[in-house]
């Protein structure tokens, strides 16, 4: 099976470019407005972009009659956006808040989560979740899409501050993902939790380039 996308009606019933970049990590993403109105809401297109220093991005896809989302509107007008880590125990509450709410309404009580002060962001955290990062909004890369729909704002941010609790921590130092179970999503409606690791090393990695691909500070 092949078909060019945009040129050939899908040969399948479900596309499956929704489901072959798998699993995504969960950008569950909390925004105050230059108003004071905090926002939360999941996207799937997240993911981490270097080290030196730690940043990152996430794309967000406007609303179906063209109106861009509030997550990237705050981050533009305030200058930060924090992310929360999205767990199997959150799943629940990941749901409700990925609803289309009116503008106004907060997210964090539609979900029934807390929030949680942050040090350097203005917006608050989901206080339920295990490790969060504080962004400094960096700049937004607005890629034109074939539909009101299909524009998507690639939004990049410097991570200047990372929470962790405690009890997620591992007496090795690392963090106990299994214990977390981070959800992550496989398309379609379908997502998963990790409940499970194994360790790869580059053969021949040693060094400053080992230590520095586990991570060592």
């Amino acid at each position: 099976m092949h078909y060019s996308p945009g040129q050939e009606p899908c040969p399948l019933p479900f596309s499956p470019f929704k489901s072959c970049t798998v699993p995504r990590p969960i950008g569950w993403l909390s925004t105050i407005s230059k108003d004071g109105k905090p926002n939360l809401a999941p996207y799937s297109q997240w993911q981490n972009l270097s080290f030196d220093p730690p940043m990152v991005m996430f794309a967000a896809n406007p609303y179906s009659d063209g109106r861009r989302k509030h997550t990237v509107i705050n981050a533009e007008e305030t200058g930060w956006f924090v992310w929360n880590m999205a767990t199997y125990d959150l799943r629940e509450a990941v749901n409700i808040s990925s609803m289309e709410w009116p503008e106004g309404v907060d997210e964090f009580e539609k979900a029934g989560v807390t929030k949680a002060p942050c040090l350097d962001a203005p917006g608050p955290r989901v206080a339920e979740s295990p490790a969060h990062f504080e962004c400094r909004y960096l700049t937004t890369h607005r890629l034109k899409g074939n539909s009101n729909h299909g524009w998507v704002d690639v939004v990049y941010g410097e991570v200047t501050r990372i929470h962790v609790k405690d009890e997620v921590i591992k007496p090795d130092g690392k963090i106990d993902i299994p214990l977390i179970r981070p959800l992550a999503r496989l398309g379609y409606y379908d997502y998963t939790s990790i409940t499970e690791t194994f360790e790869m090393r580059i053969p021949g990695a040693t060094g400053a380039a080992a230590a520095g691909l586990e991570g060592k500070a």
